[in-house]
């Protein structure tokens, strides 16, 4: 998938773990690692800015576009 989320990358730069940021944006650990691991098909804005709010940074910050080889 050319989106790649960074969000493990974040964590770590803001030293949170992973049950006090799913805590602090209120989504279960469980959703937070489908996001973390890549295996999320869609992000709600509302979750988005929640993460945005509670890691302090931007949405580019966790999302990254990679073009794919055709």
């Amino acid at each position: 998938m050319p989106i790649t989320v960074n969000l493990d990358v974040m964590m770590a730069k803001r030293k949170i773990s992973a049950g006090e940021l799913a805590e602090k944006i209120d989504i279960t650990p469980a959703n937070l690692s489908i996001l973390k691991n890549n295996k999320a098909k869609a992000v709600r804005f509302s979750t988005l800015e929640a993460l945005c709010d509670a890691l302090d940074c931007q949405p580019g910050d966790i999302l990254e576009f990679t073009r794919e080889e055709k």
